[in-house]
């Protein structure tokens, strides 16, 4: 195979648009689906009820993958859910140490599961870096004022 540069002279070449301007400023219309999805929708218009009347016999019939189907849709699984942990008041960084026993304390006795303990934790060490790194700016302030008071 051999390079045809005389074929290749005034072809764009490489990236069609300048940096932070696309063939479509606009950008794809809100509410525009896929044509996948609008073929899958064309199919299935009008037959939704039959489809859910189909579900529902098959999952009272025993079939497992219907039931989960049907449940999933009355009753999704909950995302989140409000729990209760009794946390000492915080008001440094020093206190963390005290919110994290509280929140070990809880889940060692089943009050809460390991994933909300680990959430809470979470939370718990958010705030500690959020003081240390107002202390740190804090002391940074300080410093500088008495460098140029000199």
């Amino acid at each position: 195979m051999t390079c045809d540069a005389e074929n290749a002279e005034g072809k764009q070449r490489g990236k069609p648009f300048p940096k932070g301007q696309s063939g479509n400023p606009a950008g794809k219309p809100k509410g525009a689906l896929h044509h996948a999805t609008r073929a899958v929708m064309t199919l299935l218009d009008g037959e939704a009820d039959a489809l859910t009347r189909k579900a529902v016999e098959l999952a009272l019939a025993g079939d497992t993958t219907a039931l989960r189907l049907c449940l999933e849709r009355l009753a999704p699984p909950a995302k989140d859910k409000p729990i209760s942990v009794s946390l000492p008041p915080m008001a440094g960084a020093e206190d963390a140490s005290k919110a994290m026993a509280a929140v070990v304390a809880a889940m060692g006795a089943g009050d809460i599961t390991p994933s909300e303990a680990a959430a809470v934790a979470g939370v718990v060490e958010t705030y500690r870096r959020t003081v240390e790194t107002c202390d740190i700016e804090r002391r940074l302030a300080a410093l500088e004022e008495k460098g140029t008071a000199k």
